[in-house]
């Protein structure tokens, strides 16, 4: 690679690192290029970037934005994932790991912080976003539901107490 051609992967890196909140790091020695091509296919498809970089580009791409945190992890042959998704490129990667024992998560940057192969993990579990926003319209209606099923069952039981004290009269 020439000079231009370094700068330009600088750049592109640079701008995806602009506009992503994850970055996930995995060792991908052994991996069959098929293999590869599925795990690129999954994350293209979950908005994921993923892709295999020079750790020194990738170093100098991630100067001075908040993926920083993870240069000192950026060692060895390394396939990188980049995600605007807070989730989406640990789960692509980590269920890719989960089907393909070759690929070793190394670690990953979310919000600024480091994380270990455990914090990336962590991370894949989280439910989807929609998942999370249909828990949470669940728990805002879950007291006003509760109330108007009390509401129903005591209007049920005065209409059924009049009812019942009518039937006696009417005899």
């Amino acid at each position: 690679m020439n000079r231009s051609e370094k700068q330009a992967v600088i750049d592109e890196v640079s701008a995806l690192a602009a506009k992503a909140q994850t970055l996930v790091m995995a060792e991908y020695r052994g991996i069959k290029v098929a293999d590869l091509t599925q795990l690129r296919v999954k994350a293209r498809g979950a908005g994921v970037f993923v892709g295999v970089l020079k750790n020194t580009l990738a170093r100098r791409a991630v100067a001075g934005t908040g993926f920083e945190a993870g240069a000192d992890q950026m060692s060895g042959p390394l396939i990188y994932g980049f995600s605007q998704d807070a989730v989406a490129a640990a789960k692509v990667m980590a269920d890719f790991a989960k089907t393909n024992d070759k690929l070793v998560i190394r670690g990953g940057v979310f919000a600024g912080k480091a994380l270990d192969i455990n914090g990336v993990k962590q991370l894949a579990n989280i439910p989807p976003k929609e998942v999370l926003l249909a828990q949470l319209l669940g728990l805002m209606q879950s007291p006003i539901s509760r109330t108007a099923r009390v509401l129903a069952a005591l209007a049920e039981q005065r209409g059924a107490g009049s009812l019942s004290a009518a039937e006696p009269a009417a005899q």
